[in-house]
């Protein structure tokens, strides 16, 4: 469990969580990647693509691995698993999910965004990254945070609750830059959801890299490349 408490003494949303996983790219790092697994795995699924991305010693990254809570997912049958909020059911072109999960879990990374800030790293220095359902909560912090951000990194996923960000958007944010990618065979988050998310943070006017693979709901090899490559371009620079 995490020790963090805020500035004023109090407990920090991330206490209710398990510790992360923190893996270093090397030696102190001058920015951190909070990366959110998918519905349904845990912070070690993404563990592997560190070493993929190629990164150049010369840009030391903190790569954070939170873990989602258990709960029961209404749309799963009530099934027990880790997830970052319900998803009370699904059609094909929208993902009803629980408001309040949603919120939950974004004021939990916003208090790992503070821990990163508390260790020297600025918020223009921080990319908040996920997948599937975490890419959901990256969307939702990035575009809700009261501060840019170094970037949101959008992975084969959506905007799962559109009314906070119109209702808590934040001008402030609005330069944070989007990396999102998706699976032009994407059974599971349809790439319909996937541009519909694209295109919203576009309008709100948040700078978008839009770009698709010949996948699934998976992670293809060049998109490994190009998120080095775009995590490059908007650290190794600012």
């Amino acid at each position: 469990m995490s020790s963090f408490n805020h500035a004023d003494g109090s407990p920090s949303p991330a206490l209710d969580y398990e510790a992360p996983i923190e893996i270093e790219s090397g030696a102190n790092p001058s920015a951190s990647v909070i990366w959110l697994h998918g519905l349904g795995a845990d912070g070690s699924d993404f563990v592997p693509i560190v070493p993929e991305l190629r990164l150049p010693a010369s840009l030391p990254i903190r790569f954070i691995f939170p873990h989602a809570r258990r709960m029961p997912v209404t749309w799963n049958n009530g099934y027990v698993m880790r997830a970052w909020y319900d998803i009370v059911s699904v059609d094909d072109d929208k993902r009803h999910a629980d408001d309040a999960g949603v919120r939950a879990s974004r004021d939990a990374v916003r208090a790992w965004i503070k821990q990163e800030q508390a260790r020297g790293i600025a918020a223009s220095r921080i990319i908040v990254a996920g997948f599937s359902q975490g890419g959901a909560i990256a969307y939702t912090t990035g575009m809700t945070h009261p501060e840019p951000l170094g970037g949101i990194l959008a992975l084969s996923t959506y905007i799962p609750a559109p009314t906070i960000v119109a209702e808590e958007g934040r001008t402030g944010s609005v330069s944070t830059p989007v990396f999102a990618a998706h699976g032009i065979e994407d059974a599971v988050v349809p790439l319909s959801l996937g541009e519909r998310a694209a295109e919203s943070a576009r309008e709100t006017g948040h700078p978008v890299q839009w770009r698709t693979y010949p996948m699934g709901h998976s992670v293809h090899p060049q998109e490994i490349a190009d998120i080095g490559a775009w995590l490059v371009e908007r650290l190794a620079t600012h």
